[in-house]
């Protein structure tokens, strides 16, 4: 199971990207599992040393009880001290953000990757679209 947020690629330049895990509670592994969660509109916000995942949405456990998840709580990502150092350094110094581009399982864990990205601007936009409608153009003639 794989939620990607395709939208990040065409809205930012990704210049690293940084695989982390997620603290989740029950009801919510099970619904990513299940693949009602959503990255669409999250970003990522270092905290007190910590790095949040801000605004991602997963939806309801069906079978959960009154014990059920809130949807946009803020989580956890589980980094080590210097990395979340190191990504708070060039945060402040560039230009950058901290873009979630995809949840996946791996070992029976939910993992995330994190781009650290900087925007577009909307002339790069264009251009994408553009080189986008020449491959298809060029894929139909051949």
């Amino acid at each position: 199971m794989e939620i990607k947020n395709r939208k990040a690629y065409f809205n930012y330049f990704v210049e690293e990207e940084i695989e982390c895990g997620i603290v989740l509670l029950g009801t919510e592994i099970k619904a990513i599992r299940k693949g009602s969660a959503d990255i669409k509109d999250s970003y990522v916000r270092i905290k007190n040393n910590e790095a949040l995942i801000i605004n991602m949405y997963i939806a309801k456990y069906d079978e959960g009880s009154v014990f059920n998840h809130d949807e946009y709580r803020e989580r956890k990502l589980l980094l080590h001290k210097r990395e979340i150092l190191k990504l708070k350094e060039k945060i402040s110094k560039g230009n950058y953000t901290l873009v979630p581009l995809k949840i996946y399982m791996k070992n029976n864990k939910a993992k995330i990757l994190v781009g650290l990205c900087r925007g577009k601007k909307l002339y790069d936009k264009r251009d994408a679209i553009k080189k986008k409608d020449l491959e298809r153009v060029n894929s139909y003639e051949k």
